[in-house]
């Protein structure tokens, strides 16, 4: 199961004690192009995503993810992959490689072919699952640089 809702960070300690050999995929992205994805999507359900719509909010949100994300890296020493987004768009078979190796599961050249996979897709960017790696969200940030003070200086917050 693959769910990339940006809340899921939160459930860590639950998902390994309900499933103690889950394997967890943490995928980082710069933070900036993370938090303009979720402030231009519409997500469905405002009570668990209501952070989104506020760019100084959605700035302090992002913080104490990377503050709890510390937190399970130190309960969960080596249980959890950190995929850089980035790596991953630039070099995407060894990075995919990684994962596959981390989930104990054998390399099948397939992996890279995940666009083309029928499946049920139930995400808010559906659309992307059914593409091959694109790198145009890759510094999108900037296009919007201009409107991002109160998320700049949240995210610089302590």
């Amino acid at each position: 199961i693959t769910d990339k809702m940006p809340t899921n960070f939160i459930h860590l300690g639950l998902i390994k004690i309900l499933f103690p050999n889950a394997a967890i995929i943490h995928c980082k992205r710069n933070a900036l192009d993370t938090c303009i994805s979720c402030f231009t999507t519409h997500f469905g359900n405002l009570e668990m995503m209501g952070f989104s719509y506020n760019l100084e909010t959605l700035g302090r949100y992002y913080r104490s993810y990377e503050r709890l994300m510390a937190h399970w890296h130190n309960i969960l020493p080596g249980q959890i992959l950190d995929v850089d987004y980035e790596s991953l768009i630039d070099t995407p078979q060894a990075v995919c490689r990684k994962i596959i190796e981390h989930i104990g599961l054998d390399w099948e050249e397939e992996c890279l072919d995940f666009h083309s996979n029928n499946r049920s897709v139930q995400t808010a960017s559906a659309w992307q699952v059914r593409q091959p790696i694109y790198n145009s969200s890759v510094g999108r940030w900037r296009q919007y640089e201009h409107h991002l003070g109160p998320l700049q200086r949240a995210l610089l917050d302590p």
